[in-house]
Formats: C-alpha cells, sequence, structure tokens
C-alpha cells in the first residue's frame, strides 16, 4: 500500500459537483502540485484554485485534509471538490497520474485499504456496497446497521467467547500439572454448546437478511386472461408485459424489479396455466409452474366474471399462493369470490392489492428480534462451518480434539470480519491464567 491512489468518488457524468479523493502517502504532495500552496488545516474545507502543471488554472472548488490515521483509509487522504464537468475530472486526473508514485485507483481499493488499516471490519465494508447499491428503505436501514458494525459486533462476541473457550482448553491440556480452576475443561465444554446454540439461532433466520438485500421473488400466476401482464404493468407503472386479449401471449418468464412498501420485489409474469397443445406454449407453462414453486410469494389472479374459479391452480401448487386476487371487478360476477377483488381497467382495488403485497412482503422479511441478520451466503457458509465444527467439538472425548474443532470454529467466524489472529488468543491464555510468571 506503498502507492497512492486517486479516483473520482462521486458518481460519474455530467453535476453539479464532482469529488475527486485521493489517499496515499504521497496524498499531501498532491494538494501542494495542485494548489501551489500548503496543506490546509485537517477536516476544515477551503476555496482554492487548483492549476496544472503548466500554471494555467483547471478550476476553483474545496479541498479538504484528512491526515492519517484519522481518515477513512487511515491513511493520508485528500479530497477536491469541485465542478462536475467532464473537462474539469480528466484534467485533475492528467495532472494527477503525472505525479510518480501517484495511480488511478482500482474498484473498492479506498474501501479496501481501510479494511487492511482496521478503519473498517468486512462486514462494514461490504455494508459500504451495500448502501450504495440500496434501492429501498429496508435496504439502506439493513446496510446502516451493518455499517454501523452490529452485525461484525456480533460475530466479533462470538470469537472473543471462542477464544476464552479454546484458552480454556489449551490451558487444560499444556499445564495440567499447574493449579487450574477445577471442572475448567466442562466449563469450557458448556461455553461452546452455548455459542453453537447461538449460531444455530442466527442461521435459522429463513433467509431474510440476504432477502432484503436481493430482493424477494414475486410471482404472478393464473389462467389465461385473468390479466396478469396488465397488473404487471400496473405495479410497475410502465409497460414490462405485452397486453392482448389473445390467449396464450405470455410465453416466458417476464421479470421487473418494484419496490413496494420498502421492500425490493423482484416481480415474475407467468405464461397462462391451462392444458397447451402447442410445444413453445406449452414450455412457457411449465416454466411458469417451475418459477412459482421456487418463488417466495405466490399472487393467483383470476378472472372473476368466469363461472370456472380455477380451483385446480391453487390445489396443484407446490408452492401455495399466499394472495389471491379477482380481477374484472367491473364485469358482472356469477357469485361473490373470496379474496381481493380488483378491476384492472377502471384502477378499482390497486391499492389494495399493493398494500396486501407490502404486508406479505413485510411479513416475510422483517425480523422478529432485535439482533442483526446475516446479509451474504459468505457469512451463512462460514457460519454453518462454525456450528458443524462446534458439534464435532461436543461430540469429542478427548480434550486435543476438542480443542482442535473450536480452533476450526474460531477461524471459521474470523473469516467472516477478516480478523483472525493466533496472538489473540496467546494475550487471552495469558492474561487469564497469569501462565509464565
Amino acid at each position: 500500500m506503498g502507492e497512492t491512489i486517486f479516483a473520482l468518488a462521486s458518481a460519474p457524468g455530467r453535476a453539479g459537483v464532482a469529488v475527486v479523493r485521493v489517499s496515499g502517502p504521497l496524498a499531501g504532495r498532491c494538494v501542494k502540485s495542485l494548489t501551489k500552496r500548503d496543506i490546509p488545516a485537517p477536516r476544515q474545507a477551503v476555496l482554492r484554485p487548483l492549476y496544472d502543471s503548466c500554471g494555467y488554472e483547471i478550476d476553483r472548488g474545496m479541498v479538504l485534509w484528512f491526515a492519517a490515521p484519522h481518515s477513512v483509509t487511515g491513511e493520508d487522504v485528500a479530497e477536491f471538490q469541485v465542478h462536475g464537468g467532464r473537462a474539469i475530472i480528466e484534467a485533475l486526473a492528467a495532472e494527477l497520474g503525472a505525479l510518480p508514485g501517484c495511480r488511478q485507483a482500482e474498484a473498492g481499493e479506498f474501501t479496501r485499504r481501510g479494511v487492511l488499516n482496521g478503519k473498517l471490519d468486512l462486514t462494514q465494508a461490504e455494508a459500504v456496497a451495500d448502501l450504495v447499491a440500496a434501492d429501498t428503505e429496508a435496504q439502506r436501514r439493513q446496510a446502516l446497521r451493518q455499517y454501523d458494525g452490529a452485525l461484525g459486533a456480533l460475530y466479533e462476541r462470538w470469537r472473543a467467547d471462542l477464544m476464552k473457550t479454546l484458552a480454556w482448553a489449551e490451558a487444560a491440556i499444556d499445564f495440567s500439572d499447574e493449579e487450574l480452576p477445577e471442572g475448567m475443561l466442562a466449563e469450557a465444554r458448556r461455553a461452546a454448546d452455548d455459542i453453537r446454540k447461538a449460531i444455530a439461532a442466527h442461521l435459522d433466520d429463513a433467509r431474510r437478511g440476504e432477502l432484503v438485500r436481493e430482493g424477494l421473488f414475486l410471482t404472478v400466476i393464473g389462467p389465461p386472461n385473468a390479466g396478469k401482464s396488465s397488473l404487471v404493468n400496473a405495479l410497475a407503472g410502465r409497460d414490462v408485459a405485452i397486453v392482448s386479449e389473445t390467449a396464450g401471449t405470455t410465453r416466458d418468464v417476464i421479470e421487473v424489479r418494484l419496490d413496494l412498501g420498502g421492500y425490493a420485489v423482484i416481480l415474475a409474469d407467468t405464461a397462462g396455466l391451462r392444458l397447451a397443445d402447442e410445444a413453445v406454449e406449452a414450455e412457457g407453462v411449465r416454466r411458469a409452474l417451475a418459477r412459482a414453486e421456487a418463488a417466495d410469494l405466490v399472487l393467483l389472479l383470476l378472472d372473476g366474471s368466469h363461472t370456472n374459479s380455477a380451483d385446480y391452480l391453487r390445489d396443484n401448487m407446490v408452492n401455495k399462493p399466499l394472495l389471491t386476487v379477482w380481477n374484472k371487478a367491473d364485469l358482472p360476477w356469477p357469485s361473490q369470490r373470496e379474496g381481493l377483488t380488483l378491476s384492472l381497467k377502471t384502477g378499482e382495488g390497486l391499492e389494495a392489492v399493493i398494500a396486501a403485497i407490502a404486508a406479505k412482503a413485510k411479513e416475510r422479511l422483517q425480523s422478529s428480534g432485535d439482533a442483526p441478520m446475516l446479509t451474504r451466503p459468505r457469512h451463512r457458509q462460514a457460519l454453518a462451518e462454525a456450528a458443524d465444527a462446534l458439534e464435532r467439538a461436543a461430540a469429542a472425548h478427548e480434550p486435543e480434539l476438542f480443542a482442535e474443532d473450536l480452533r476450526l470454529a474460531l477461524r471459521a467466524i474470523g473469516r467472516i470480519t477478516g480478523r483472525v489472529d493466533v496472538e489473540d488468543l496467546l494475550d487471552v491464555i495469558f492474561r487469564d491464567f497469569c501462565i509464565g510468571k
């Protein structure tokens, strides 16, 4: 990390203001080279002209200085807030790139340096990317909580408890002749089992955190001409699916991402479900059923004006619909219908359908407790490895095997936050047992 890096830290393209960030040992030299003046006081924005190597003024902008280690990367950092024209940004980049030891940053390199310098753990670094990509209120809240360290703190607490437990086990093995607390190994086993139970409860979350981040899959199914494509277009607020009175128009699954009630929903329009003779339509029906079975939520849309209520669609679904909606409320109906009623022609009932979908999404995704939710398959895999190791540790009769499984669990949890350090274990041993005094 001896090189100094720079990059546009704001969104690309024309804008009122653009931010160019510099990080590394030569950041101060970059400030002096561009402003022809000394470095400003830390964390104080100053207005200064910025010059090229020939002495011509590039722009006038705000200059901020963050001295190491009190910066986002832990290094010396400078920021130039300039007008967001392409020519200005390209001129600044050319000047910075011409300085020896200064280069364009790679994707995510500022955050990476923050992790390597101990300013962030890996879960917080992932939260930075999630905050930038957040499209919904639920995604923003979850990413911000993770960035604040709630998830990392939970894992670090388990890691610290495991280190202490492993220290007890190692001490019982290596210093059995010393005067150690009675029943220490048995206490270590109880502590390890408590951690295993906590991890198991954390994993048993129905993937809520991952679904908030990635989006909940909602599939709309129903017979031909029930209005599925019209409903998808109404929910999306634009034409994403072809609407036609000809049965079988929709042949493949069509997806659109929506924000419903603050939650990300991936809405899928599917082929009308019926016995199809034509090969392409039959494949569309097969894909529709497969998509419904794999969906997180299923909405069954039926035509209320038809006498055939299509009960067989609900009875034969592996993933039962959580919402049944009857369309064409503007037409005469042969009987009363159980479920939500809707007229896509007039818009009557659409708000109630949207509210019902949002309520189902909230019910599916909202956490029941205060504990932060894991947000990535990487977290889940590492925690599953730790739980398996602790399961083996509980069954291990030999103290050496018990300690080795604890060590494997400790490493698995440490991989989530990026903090795996043998010296931490040694510190616990010497602090708690005063070995070698």
